[in-house]
């Protein structure tokens, strides 16, 4: 048996831009979900949940696919990963409404912008940019996050922004 070529020509890779100058990866997180728990929840406790987890934006962006759990799995999983890359979960130092899940406009990759604590806890730690990929099937979803800046000189709050702006 032969292997088929593919008649298309394949996808440009999504990168992130480099690295700027003296900038280096801080920290790496990464987190996996299991769909059916994150849809479990929404069954059981609603907008509660959802409202306590995710902005109003990444909830319009679920609510309009197929399959809304699966796409709150996947934000659930980047929000979990960029807490572990920054080393404190989610409580005090960090809440779920400090990370914020969106489509890059340009490329249509996950992004994060981060709000409040989140912001605040990047600044304090030169972190510039947090770079997420993100992937999510029938049943699991799974994110990774890297977090990017310049350690021991944090960079005006401003500068913390997300991928692609």
């Amino acid at each position: 048996m032969t292997a088929r070529r593919a008649r298309h020509a394949p996808r440009s890779p999504r990168r992130p831009p480099p690295p700027a100058s003296g900038e280096r990866v801080l920290a790496v997180g990464v987190d996996l979900v299991e769909s059916d728990r994150v849809r479990k929840a929404i069954e059981a406790w609603g907008d509660r949940f959802v409202g306590r987890v995710f902005r109003t934006d990444e909830r319009a962006y679920c609510d309009r696919q197929a399959a809304p759990w699966r796409h709150y799995a996947g934000r659930f999983a980047v929000k979990e990963a960029v807490a572990k890359a920054f080393g404190t979960g989610i409580g005090d130092s960090l809440g779920w409404k400090d990370v914020e899940v969106a489509r890059d406009p340009k490329t249509g990759a996950p992004a994060v912008t981060l709000h409040g604590r989140g912001r605040r806890l990047a600044a304090e730690r030169g972190v510039a940019r947090v770079l997420v990929s993100l992937a999510h099937g029938r049943d699991l979803a799974i994110a990774q996050a890297t977090l990017v800046g310049r350690e021991g000189r944090p960079p005006d709050s401003r500068d913390v922004r997300r991928h692609g702006e």
